[in-house]
């Protein structure tokens, strides 16, 4: 078994195997969505950057579905 980092997600803390890429994590939450929002400590990520972002220990990551309409 790899070795785990702790990190938040949406405000709960989570163990993940360490190395964790973006897209890993965006589908470990079934959080595949056109319209997705990332935030990483309270920084935008570009959806283009996804495949190149690693998440680190103490990372606080943010997945944003944006409600559209009104």
């Amino acid at each position: 078994m790899p070795p785990t980092i702790t990190i938040t997600v949406d405000g709960l803390a989570e163990d993940v195997p360490q190395g964790l890429s973006l897209p890993q994590l965006i589908e470990r939450h079934q959080a595949q969505h056109k319209d997705l929002i990332v935030e990483i400590n309270g920084r935008f990520v570009h959806p283009k950057t996804y495949d190149e972002v690693e998440i680190n220990q103490g990372d606080r990551v943010e997945l944003i579905h944006p409600a559209f309409g009104g």
